[in-house]
């Protein structure tokens, strides 16, 4: 028997999971909520078999699927959770997953306790490229770590815009911190391990009035490892948004983005085929195919782990919603450091 699903949120990231998700075997789109009129028109006269609801309310009123992703603006996300955790309802949901830290670790209790499956579109642990360093990370190829850099840029704020939209509100999960730098944190949670301290935070407005645009902090561990981050949303330079991370160790070090990554060893390592000085890699070398492409690998990816994690219970889910509670807290950290000890640069 299909897997019967819902999606809450039509937007641009909502239809490129609708596309993604119906390519699945194993599931059937039965209902959507979107309170947009041509989202919604445009459902009712091609998907005449799927349910189509202006609100989520009225969605879980009369609807009770196996699973739902929800791709609504980051404010909702936590009512909609609790809606589907009553009811019983596997999530997936889009990052940043909540605006608060206490809501993510209260949604992340309550799906543990009622062993619901849960995850956040913290895509870039479903990149191939990203994934293997993880793993190189972990087995020592370049030593210890030592120091490391995260960054991530895009052009989604190029000028300065008189209406108020989503992005302008940090109640609405607007912002550069919330929009891309939850993704660079993440990634350093998920490589690296979660920052012990943070300090040195500046936020900085280039466009936008009331939130920031550009983000630096600094992570502290206990062991000595010390990184940066550094996101900026308002970067021309970047034609598409970009994710860098680079990792310096007492062997060697790593720098990588979405697309490949270059290693650099001190000394060669034959045993596993690299040698001394640069090596390079493209994703190419290292991606596995997915059944159905719709801007990277990793989205495909990420909605068919989170369908094998409903449907075979001993599968551990890669980003679950303590993964992305443990990214809030940090989020939080980074505005708290900020708030204590400076004001908006602008």
């Amino acid at each position: 028997m299909k897997q019967r699903i819902g999606i809450i949120g039509l937007g641009r990231m909502g239809i490129t999971h609708f596309s993604i998700i119906n390519s699945h075997p194993e599931i059937e789109v039965v209902a959507i909520a979107e309170p947009a009129s041509l989202i919604l028109n445009m459902i009712r006269k091609y998907f005449k078999h799927i349910k189509a609801y202006e609100n989520y309310t009225d969605f879980f009123v009369n609807e009770c699927p196996d699973a739902i992703l929800v791709t609504t603006p980051p404010s909702l996300h936590h009512a909609i959770a609790l809606k589907a955790a009553e009811k019983n309802i596997h999530v997936f949901c889009e990052k940043p997953f909540t605006l608060d830290k206490n809501h993510a670790i209260e949604l992340a209790g309550i799906f543990e306790k009622k062993m619901l499956v849960n995850q956040v579109g913290y895509v870039n642990r479903f990149n191939e490229v990203f994934r293997t360093v993880k793993t190189y990370v972990q087995d020592g190829v370049i030593g210890d770590i030592i120091r490391f850099k995260s960054e991530m840029y895009s052009r989604t704020i190029t000028k300065t815009e008189e209406s108020k939209t989503w992005r302008d509100s940090h109640e609405n999960g607007g912002g550069a911190l919330f929009e891309i730098g939850s993704h660079a944190i993440d990634l350093v949670n998920y490589i690296i391990g979660k920052p012990d301290r943070i300090t040195g935070s500046s936020l900085t407005r280039i466009h936008s009035k009331r939130v920031e645009d550009a983000v630096i902090a600094t992570f502290l561990y206990r062991n000595n490892i010390s990184g940066t981050l550094n996101v900026n949303w308002s970067e021309e330079s970047f034609r598409k948004p970009v994710n860098k991370l680079e990792i310096f160790g007492e062997k060697g070090k790593i720098i990588a983005d979405q697309h490949g990554f270059k290693l650099f060893l001190n000394r060669s390592r034959t045993e596993i085929n690299f040698q001394s000085g640069w090596n390079s890699f493209s994703i190419t070398d290292v991606f596995k195919p997915v059944p159905f492409y719709v801007r990277g690998n990793e989205f495909t990816a990420q909605l068919y782990h989170f369908i094998d994690c409903i449907l075979h219970s001993n599968i551990s889910n890669i980003c679950t919603f303590r993964d992305a509670a443990h990214t809030q807290d940090i989020i939080d950290k980074i505005f708290t450091d900020y708030n204590l000890n400076g004001t908006f640069q602008s």
